[in-house]
């Protein structure tokens, strides 16, 4: 009788190497920017022409990468800083570039491409209506987001592109975006704007007595020269909404190719363990690829022998052997105080390791046997410069990490 040969359990290594786009995604302050930037380094570092796209405005991710600032310009990070230690030859050949969106010329662009001729792009560029919307409009930064991965994918030449989605409350909102942009910019009244600015001769009497009376009571507040604005806005914008709708069309179809995976970013707190689960549910819904769940900021439970009953007495014994601390002639008090203080600290944390125990647990059933689960404990020191990302990639994709790592 043959034995049965088991599947390999798949790494995040893996699909960092067979993928072509990877959409970080997670509710804010679980560590999705830096865990964004890590698997594009480690990318690179296996000889992929990578890219990372944050949305992110904080300047970590520049100075992690070893970059002044981030732009909407596309950047490329030192090769000598992405390939500084690595023993990988192939790797050699891999590059790292960087760049922050910047909504209001992502927005731009979308015009310039889908406007009916250059002199409507200068009229739509040039609308304080649209100065406002294309910076602040609901759900204009994250379609900004998706517009831009569809330019990157669509034009190529990259093997791996990252994309750290934006830093909402709400990480739902980066697959309801457009549709809420859609929404908006289909509402009726601004569709009763159109309709107002195309009409010939007195727009006063085309809306009638109603109509007439809620403009003049506007204009009292916003001034004429504003509705004036609207109306043309609305008018020159009605050419190009069809292409914000293909747009969105085709970067729904992207999303859902199978070299695209989704990497859900969490921290076991609680609320961010909801977030998870609940993008996770909506992606299952609309049949999008999920790779699996990247927890950050673990406590690692760490058994220490010899803890019992007498736990703190055995602490103090160990206080009294260690040269270091016999040096510093500490009284029995003094160890006593120490000892209680220190098994203090090591209970909550053990405390706090069977909290997030439970909850990862939660994520583990909901990625079933075919979605990856890594756990990244938490780090002593801030991840500020490509050394310590590079430290991070052990955690990530499944290397053994170095103890001084973590606390």
């Amino acid at each position: 009788m043959h034995a049965i040969r088991e599947q390999p359990v798949p790494r995040l290594v893996d699909v960092l190497l067979e993928r072509r786009i990877l959409v970080c995604v997670g509710s804010g302050g679980v560590g999705k920017t830096t865990t964004a930037a890590a698997l594009a380094l480690a990318a690179a570092r296996r000889g992929k022409r990578t890219l990372v796209l944050t949305i992110d405005p904080a300047r970590r991710l520049a100075n992690s990468l070893g970059l002044d600032s981030l732009g909407h310009q596309v950047q490329q990070v030192d090769p000598t800083l992405v390939h500084r230690g690595s023993q990988d030859d192939k790797g050699a050949t891999g590059e790292l570039w960087a760049m922050m969106l910047d909504q209001k010329q992502a927005f731009d662009e979308i015009v310039a491409r889908h406007a009916k001729d250059p002199e409507a792009v200068k009229r739509i560029l040039a609308n304080p209506v649209y100065a406002q919307i294309s910076s602040s409009l609901s759900g204009a930064q994250e379609y900004a987001a998706m517009a831009k991965l569809h330019d990157f994918d669509r034009v190529g030449g990259w093997d791996l592109i990252v994309v750290d989605t934006p830093p909402t409350a709400n990480a739902l909102d980066f697959l309801d975006a457009p549709n809420k942009l859609s929404e908006a910019i289909d509402s009726p009244a601004i569709e009763w704007f159109r309709k107002l600015q195309g009409q010939g001769g007195s727009r006063w009497s085309f809306v009638g007595k109603t109509g007439a009376y809620v403009l003049k009571r506007l204009a009292k507040f916003v001034g004429s020269k504003f509705i004036d604005d609207l109306g043309v806005f609305f008018t020159e914008f009605n050419d190009i909404l069809g292409g914000f709708r293909q747009r969105a069309e085709e970067t729904f179809a992207l999303l859902r190719q199978p070299r695209v995976g989704f990497v859900l970013v969490a921290s076991p707190e609680p609320m961010a363990v909801r977030e998870a689960l609940a993008f996770h549910d909506r992606l299952a819904t609309a049949g999008m690829p999920f790779v699996g769940f990247v927890v950050n900021k673990v406590y690692l439970a760490r058994p220490v022998p010899g803890l019992g009953v007498a736990a703190a007495a055995t602490i103090e014994a160990a206080l009294a052997a260690h040269p270091g601390v016999a040096r510093l002639a500490l009284s029995g008090t003094s160890r006593t105080m120490a000892a209680q203080a220190l098994l203090a600290a090591h209970t909550e944390i053990e405390t706090l390791a069977v909290a997030d125990r439970r909850a990862i647990e939660k994520l583990a059933a909901a990625a079933g046997a075919t979605g990856l689960l890594v756990e990244v404990p938490l780090q002593r020191d801030d991840v500020h410069d490509v050394e310590h990302l590079v430290a991070l990639e052990r955690f990530l994709l499944g290397d053994p990490a170095p103890a001084s790592a973590t606390t």
